[in-house]
């Protein structure tokens, strides 16, 4: 018996709300162990205030649609610093690949600080 073959007819197209992207680039930052958490250190005072939702992530579609990722972390002290921006970007990209079917352009990884607390077991 033959099988019938089911072709996805590409009509129409999908739209992703920047929100959603920002949670799934949130998600999969956190995901990575060493980082210590997001930060808006970069941002200055009075977008900090107008843009909490963004918490450490810029996202921008350039002019070819192609999706740029920029991600401001802080590490915790005893991992490797270019590691965990590797992970990072990693898990980003696979993160978006899965869950929405989105290859991003660049995804650009900077480190604000290393913090010496690391968290207790069992917090």
């Amino acid at each position: 018996m033959k099988e019938k073959k089911n072709p996805v007819p590409h009509k129409g197209k999908v739209d992703i709300d920047r929100d959603i992207l920002l949670s799934i680039i949130n998600l999969a930052t956190k995901e990575i162990n060493g980082v210590e958490s997001l930060t808006n250190q970069y941002l200055p005072w009075y977008k900090k205030i107008v843009k909490p939702k963004s918490e450490g992530v810029t996202i921008k579609f350039d002019a070819n649609s192609t999706l740029k990722v920029d991600v401001y972390i802080k590490v915790y002290i005893g991992y490797s610093v270019p590691d965990v921006a590797y992970r990072v970007q990693e898990n980003i990209k696979n993160s978006l690949g899965t869950m929405v079917g989105l290859k991003p352009g660049k995804i650009n990884v900077h480190v604000y600080g290393v913090v010496c607390d690391k968290p207790e077991e069992g917090e």
